[in-house]
């Protein structure tokens, strides 16, 4: 662009430290640390000054957005819209439809992201969404099996067939090891009997150290000092893992994950999750979609007697 342009769109932007500052505005949208109480104070402060009519939106990644809109005068105007990393390239946004969230919030939010030139999806109010629903099962089978002594390289393979763009602890380093471990916490605490937690992904956090990586950034392999702190929280009984065991019991697990959001109705269909996925986790779009792949590696069948998709798509080649 020009730079008569540039200038435009500067003018556009504002910063502000002053939240009274809010008050003419239409649209509100938080994206501060994943935490409900700081949510919650935020909103409180900002809904002191906007009008009734302002729409409010979190950019929480797992959070309850019910919870988080508890303490509001009014919760109705609250409505879900996670972004993903990076926002500038990640087309994708989950709009959370919560318990008390207006038509009226729901309908601005989705027409501000078609603004955005993004691609929205509705999800209902449950841990984790869709995208991130899916990748704590990954991240937390990833983290359990290098605690149960698998070896890091074989995790990584498991997850080959997939054809992510990264290998889960690539992933876990990009979003942050903080951020990965607060998401793993949510989805144990809201299925403990699925969803692993993981303490020494806690404390690869706290040290900040997972990854080697050379002068420039590139990534060479797994730190010396995160495969010893891994090992010290491996149990007297762990059981490793091959990489084709570790697969399987993935996708068995991702197809009854997925069946199990399908009916609390987290989305509409199956093709919500795929477009999600897609969009906002780089599943390969040539494969189709998560969940024709897993009826065509017979995972939907193991993990529910059925298939996705009636009759299942097959795909080519």
């Amino acid at each position: 662009i020009n730079q008569d342009e540039a200038n435009r769109l500067k003018e556009l932007v504002r910063g502000t430290t002053d939240k009274a500052d809010f008050k003419d505005c239409d649209w509100v949208i938080e994206a501060v640390f994943e935490e409900v109480g700081v949510k919650q104070a935020v909103f409180a402060e900002v809904e002191q000054h906007v009008s009734p009519e302002t729409i409010l939106a979190t950019n929480t990644s797992s959070l309850s957005v019910d919870e988080i809109g508890s303490k509001l005068q009014h919760p109705e105007r609250l409505v879900g819209f996670h972004f993903f990393n990076p926002v500038a390239v990640m087309p994708l946004i989950e709009v959370v439809k919560a318990g008390k969230t207006s038509d009226e919030a729901l309908a601005t939010a989705m027409a501000t992201a078609a603004k955005l030139r993004k691609t929205a999806v509705i999800t209902a109010d449950s841990p984790g969404f869709v995208v991130n629903r899916v990748l704590a099962k990954l991240l937390g089978e990833a983290m359990h099996a290098v605690e149960q002594g698998t070896p890091f390289e074989a995790v990584v393979e498991s997850q080959q067939a997939f054809g992510f763009p990264m290998d889960p602890f690539v992933l876990l380093d990009l979003v942050g090891l903080k951020v990965g471990a607060h998401v793993l916490d949510t989805h144990h605490a809201a299925f403990p009997e699925r969803f692993f937690e993981s303490p020494a992904l806690h404390e690869l956090a706290e040290i900040g150290v997972l990854l080697e990586k050379d002068d420039k950034g590139k990534v060479k392999g797994i730190d010396k000092r995160a495969v010893a702190i891994v090992g010290k929280h491996r149990p007297t009984d762990a059981t490793a893992s091959t990489a084709e065991e570790l697969r399987i019991r993935l996708e068995d697990g991702l197809a009854d994950e997925i069946h199990r959001m399908l009916e609390e109705g987290v989305v509409a269909g199956a093709e919500d999750i795929d477009l999600c996925m897609i969009m906002g986790a780089g599943w390969p779009f040539q494969l189709g979609g998560i969940t024709p792949y897993l009826d065509r590696v017979g995972a939907s069948q193991r993990a529910f007697g059925g298939t996705f998709h009636t009759p299942p798509i097959k795909g080519v080649g």
